[in-house]
């Protein structure tokens, strides 16, 4: 006799839970924070800050799931590596081969992963538009000027097979160079710096742009922050720039 309430009851609980945010259920299904030496940034924006070019979903998801794996996934490869976890996270990429051959892979996997989205995140934020100053000086000396550097940059990152990295990397003297790697390798494993690089996995684009990878890095310029970019340039040549 109860039925038709209850009944109503459950009806009435749907309908809520399809008017809440998505980023409610995004926030409950988020793994719980990796312990450990090595932590997971906050995003330095709120998750829809990005929309001209991500949406807020695959920030979250990105961030929130996809990074904070890496994290949880490099503190568990170093549990038992007290020494080499207790580097700093560069110091540590740039020297795998310190690192015991049972756990070398996931470092290196796990590790770059982590060192490459803290970057990612730091650098975006912004409106767009082009780079100033020395930055743009350096740009026009090494890499063509800003319209060659974008189509270079864009076009490296079509080339990247699967998934990978297509990125500028900058030495103590302010050169840079255009580079992509795969998977989550990253030029610090080389003893190179990064000044900024944008991520072609398919989860960093796929809700929004499916296959169209050339739409997403079209896209992503727009929201850049060229001051903290030039931020990271002085600091590369100041020998401060970590990750």
């Amino acid at each position: 006799m109860f039925q038709p309430a209850r009944r109503s009851l459950l009806l009435g609980g749907a309908a809520l839970a399809l008017t809440m945010p998505r980023r409610v259920f995004a926030q409950a299904a988020a793994p719980a924070a990796p312990t450990g030496p090595f932590t997971l940034p906050p995003l330095p924006y709120d998750a829809n800050k990005n929309e001209a070019a991500i949406d807020a979903m695959t920030m979250e998801i990105h961030h929130d799931r996809h990074h904070a794996a890496y994290v949880a996934g490099l503190n568990a490869a170093l549990k038992d590596q007290e020494q080499l976890a207790a580097l700093p996270l560069d110091e540590l990429l740039m020297n795998l081969a310190r690192v015991p051959e049972a756990v070398r892979t996931a470092v290196r996997n796990m590790g770059g992963g982590h060192a490459n989205h803290s970057m990612f995140w730091q650098i975006m934020g912004g409106a767009g538009g082009e780079p100033g100053g020395a930055l743009k000086a350096a740009i026009d000396r090494d890499l063509g000027g800003f319209a060659k550097m974008k189509t270079d940059f864009n076009a490296n990152g079509m080339r990247v097979f699967g998934s990978g990295w297509t990125m500028v990397t900058v030495t103590p003297a302010g050169g840079l160079a255009l580079v992509t790697k795969p998977a989550q390798d990253t030029p610090l494993m080389e003893g190179q710096r990064v000044l900024m690089g944008n991520d072609v996995w398919e989860h960093a684009y796929y809700l929004r742009y499916q296959n169209k990878r050339a739409d997403y890095l079209a896209a992503w310029w727009n929201v850049l922050d060229w001051d903290k970019i030039a931020a990271r340039y002085a600091g590369a040549m100041g020998g401060t720039l970590r990750v």
